[in-house]
């Protein structure tokens, strides 16, 4: 899943884009409103951590863009005011949860996720599709359950697949979803740790729709 970061404070955007790299997110990062805006915009995300005192564009003119043009990737941000008047211009601008600084980032980490999964559908921190479970508190994955071994790679895109489960997801969302801009995005080598995903969870999880993408079984196979 891509996230973006905006956060003019170089030094804790770096920190804040380590964690939830740690998390398994894709992380895109900009440091003042105006360029934010664009890439909120323009690219691919699930999801967007931003300030609110930024250059440029502060984040409540950034929010209120979004929404104005129809985004509606839920939005966490981050915010040294703590005034009233200030949180409820942030959710009439469409954010969908606050972290007040300073802030612990287990805590970002935790609320970001719950803000993904709910949007995607899911009430709990447990993706479930059958037998197959991913506990995004914890990050483990148990087929039946029994503990599955994944790499971070792999983590990562079956975490996007459950999330989306049962719906067609197209080689290049899902390879939007993995990199950033600045990696090439090489289809040949996702196919690769699909195959390696397969193996792992079962074949028959996995569906490939020629031409269309994949599908992850929201049930046990048949």
């Amino acid at each position: 899943m891509k996230v973006l970061l905006i956060e003019d404070d170089r030094a804790l955007a770096s920190q804040i884009a380590e964690a939830l790299s740690d998390a398994g997110y894709t992380v895109e990062a900009a440091h003042d409103g105006e360029a934010g805006e664009f890439l909120g915009a323009t690219e691919t995300i699930g999801a967007a951590v931003l300030d609110l005192g930024l250059p440029g564009m502060d984040g409540i003119e950034v929010l209120r863009r979004w929404r104005a043009e129809g985004h509606s990737f839920p939005v966490l941000i981050l915010t040294a005011r703590d005034a009233w008047a200030d949180k409820v211009a942030g959710f009439r601008a469409g954010a969908d949860d606050y972290v007040l600084k300073p802030f612990r980032m287990e805590e970002v980490v935790l609320r970001l996720g719950t803000l993904i999964r709910r949007a995607a559908g899911h009430a709990t921190s447990e993706l479930i599709a059958g037998g197959l479970v991913l506990d995004m508190a914890t990050a483990l994955v148990t087929l039946d359950g029994m503990p599955l071994k994944l790499t971070a790679f792999e983590g990562k895109l079956l975490r996007f697949l459950l999330l989306q489960k049962g719906r067609v997801v197209s080689r290049t969302e899902l390879s939007e979803h993995m990199y950033d801009r600045d990696t090439d995005r090489d289809f040949r080598s996702m196919e690769v740790v699909i195959g390696r995903l397969r193996r792992k969870i079962g074949e028959a999880r996995i569906e490939t729709r020629r031409g269309e993408g994949y599908r992850l079984l929201p049930g046990d196979p048949a």
